[in-house]
């Protein structure tokens, strides 16, 4: 196990962190146009989006190329429940959980 993406994380973490906390933490964010509200409020979600498409839907393989497997059935399953709740935990854990019974299941490695 290799910890050499920790700072990568943490920088990230404080490049995105601003964004996402400005709706709660701004006073009067009511009053900005409804596009920037709009904005402020999915920039979070779009970027684990693209996270989950580069990193579930693209092989590392030089040139990348689609990923056949569990893994692009689970960010559906993710997306189709995110889309119709609303809500991220419960898509990303139907994901995790739908991945993990196929690995222990032995269906998928």
């Amino acid at each position: 196990m290799s910890f050499a993406l920790v700072p990568l994380a943490f920088l990230m973490w404080a490049v995105t962190y601003p964004a996402r906390a400005l709706p709660m933490l701004a006073p009067g964010i009511e009053r900005l146009p409804p596009t920037a509200v709009a904005y402020l409020r999915l920039a979070g979600p779009a970027a684990l989006a693209a996270l989950a498409a580069v990193n579930c839907l693209l092989t590392s393989d030089k040139p990348p190329h689609l990923l056949v497997g569990i893994e692009p059935m689970a960010v559906g399953v993710c997306v189709l429940i995110v889309a119709r709740t609303r809500l991220l935990l419960p898509g990303v854990t139907a994901a995790v959980v739908l991945v993990a019974v196929a690995r222990a299941l032995g269906v998928a490695a």
